[in-house]
């Protein structure tokens, strides 16, 4: 496949996988996906299966509870062996410097008849599987093809050490063996593990829409290769649904704004990062902001036994030395703890967040996510390799001491499969940004911030990029469903959810508007003790979503009016039963 529709395809690899590795779960199963990691015969050379196994449970894994509490199986959700083909093949778009992954899963129930494709762009920065767990879910046992992609981000790592990448297949090979995910000839051996989505120089967030269609035509061409006698595949004969969660969500809603040829039948958003100009506020903004702010607000009692709220804060007690940064850096004004702590507090939310998503948010302030996120994301919209990183950030190897150093050749090796997309993670380290004193990482926050709030150079160039990634409207009667957990701590639905469908209303559009009660982002968080007890999962949701979606599609059924899904529950120390979620 060359040249179609303004991007091109490299080699199509075409796999065949039944029982032992089917589609869902690759011959994992339930309980398989939720155990320990699954294992290489040789750790250090593991074959391009095992690789793909420990892919599917990893971003399984990373998505979805699947604890035994958490009702997957059971109370939402099946798991079944899938047998079918896959087609996966490196892509590129027309202005960009490297190729990015496209899959497409075809089961062998496939319904010719009631043509189906889901299009599913990863979560997060993760690779080709990253969003299985939502789209592969609830397509493949209905017999709906699913073609995903990974947006221009993924786990093919680059080490310009010693100058190796990911294969297609997903095996680590020195340049000039085999085509790469993703490669930096130029940049210094000495630079660091580059990572595509914050080193590739594509600043791939701006063409996430693109992607999104591009997959789908992938899809469609690839259906016609698999079915060569029920041939031609197109969207007059076939249904074809973006659904995405998170940065997939917004991936899935920019491409609904950029369907000039009406491929997309209808699209279903879950907690989407997605940026209205004028109206919300973009991911780089409020993250900044909660990664300075945040954990000095965590000094108020209103975060006395939220679970995670003072983790993770050293030395102890974080909140307070933080207070007292910000006070020294003319940030805040009191004197005391207490009162740096309120000021925070209330500065937070003078700026529109909720104390739900502050108290699920420091959640994101204990595991450093703030820092991590921001750090990639700000060298992406400037588009830095890994030598140059904004705020003097860098990401470091790990040797098996968990000391810099050459990665160790086993964790090396699993990289593709384990890795979320940006540092840290296995093997890796977020270096740089930091100083000696009792609060190290506040210089680079501050630096980070800088990039937001600043006026000239680097500051001017980032929003600028930010800029780019703002919305376009979906067609008039384009079925859009956005759904959205009240207690978002990490895409919080104020600054995202509320201000898109705000616009879309006030445009003269319909979308379908769920809010989720004690919903929050991350449903894996839920297997931890405690933080599963006091909220729900957001996937069953986006399930029942999908599900009305088609109904309208297939039946007709009128579209569902919004809701605040006001029957839903926490879970409690109990098991999730169907009433905690109050679906029919």
């Amino acid at each position: 496949m060359g040249a179609s529709e303004g991007f091109s395809v490299g080699q199509i690899r075409e796999t065949t996988h039944g029982d032992s590795d089917d589609l869902l779960t690759a011959g994992l199963g339930l309980r398989g996906l939720a155990g320990t990691l699954s294992p290489f015969a040789d750790p250090a050379h593991p074959t391009a299966q095992e690789l793909r196994r420990r892919a599917i449970q990893s971003s399984w894994r990373g998505i979805a509870d699947l604890g035994r509490l958490g009702g997957f199986g059971t109370v939402y959700g099946t798991l079944p062996a899938v047998a079918g083909r896959e087609f996966h093949a490196f892509a590129r778009l027309p202005d960009a410097r490297h190729p990015h992954r496209v899959l497409l899963q075809v089961p062998d129930h496939f319904d010719t008849t009631t043509r189906c494709l889901l299009v599913a762009p990863s979560s997060g920065s993760r690779g080709i599987y990253g969003a299985i767990a939502v789209a592969g879910a609830w397509g493949l046992p209905r017999g709906c093809a699913v073609v995903y992609t990974d947006k221009g981000t993924g786990s093919g790592y680059f080490d310009p050490a010693d100058g190796t990448g990911t294969t297609l297949e997903g095996i680590r090979a020195p340049m000039g063996e085999a085509e790469l995910e993703f490669s930096l000839p130029d940049a210094p051996t000495d630079a660091g593990i580059a990572v595509k989505h914050a080193h590739s120089g594509d600043q791939p967030e701006r063409s996430w829409g693109q992607h999104v269609l591009q997959a789908a035509r992938f899809g469609l061409a690839m259906l016609d290769r698999a079915f060569p006698s029920r041939a031609p595949f197109t969207a007059a004969n076939t249904r074809i649904i973006a659904v995405g969660l998170s940065n997939g969500g917004g991936a899935v809603l920019r491409a609904a704004g950029e369907d000039v040829d009406g491929l997309l039948a209808g699209v279903v958003a879950l907690e989407p990062n997605v940026y209205v100009a004028g109206r919300g506020r973009p991911l780089f903004d409020y993250a900044t902001e909660a990664a300075v702010m945040l954990p000095a607000a965590l000094g108020s009692p209103v975060f006395d036994g939220v679970p995670f709220a003072r983790a993770g804060l050293a030395p102890p007690p974080g909140w307070a030395l933080r207070g007292a940064s910000l006070k020294a850096h003319g940030r805040l004004a009191s004197f005391m703890p207490g009162g740096q702590a309120t000021e925070a507090l209330d500065a937070l939310r003078a700026s529109g967040w909720t104390q739900e998503a502050l108290a699920v948010g420091a959640s994101s302030t204990a595991l450093d996510l703030w820092r991590a996120v921001t750090a990639a994301y700000a060298s992406s919209y400037l588009r830095r390799g890994p030598a140059d990183m904004p705020g003097g950030f860098s990401c470091m190897s790990l040797n098996a001491q968990g000391l810099p150093g050459p990665a160790d050749a086993r964790v090396k090796a699993a990289w593709w499969a384990d890795g979320a997309g940006i540092p840290p993670g296995p093997g890796l380290a977020l270096a740089g940004g930091t100083d000696v004193s009792l609060d190290p990482t506040l210089p680079g926050n501050l630096s980070l911030r800088q990039l937001w709030a600043g006026s000239e150079g680097d500051a001017v160039a980032l929003r600028q990029a930010v800029d780019a990634t703002a919305v376009n409207l979906p067609r008039d009667g384009l079925p859009v469903f956005v759904v959205h957990g009240t207690h978002d701590g990490l895409v919080p639905m104020a600054f995202s959810s509320e201000p898109y469908v705000q616009w879309l209303r006030a445009s003269g559009r319909a979308p379908v508007f769920w809010k989720v009660p004690y919903a929050q982002h991350f449903d894996a968080f839920l297997s931890f003790p405690d933080f599963g007890d006091r909220h729900v999962p957001l996937l069953p949701f986006g399930y029942a979503a999908l599900d009305r979606l088609w109904e309208h599609l297939t039946e007709g059924r009128a579209l569902p009016e919004d809701a605040l899904v006001n029957r839903t529950q926490p879970r409690g120390a109990g098991p999730l039963t169907a009433e905690h979620l109050g679906l029919h």
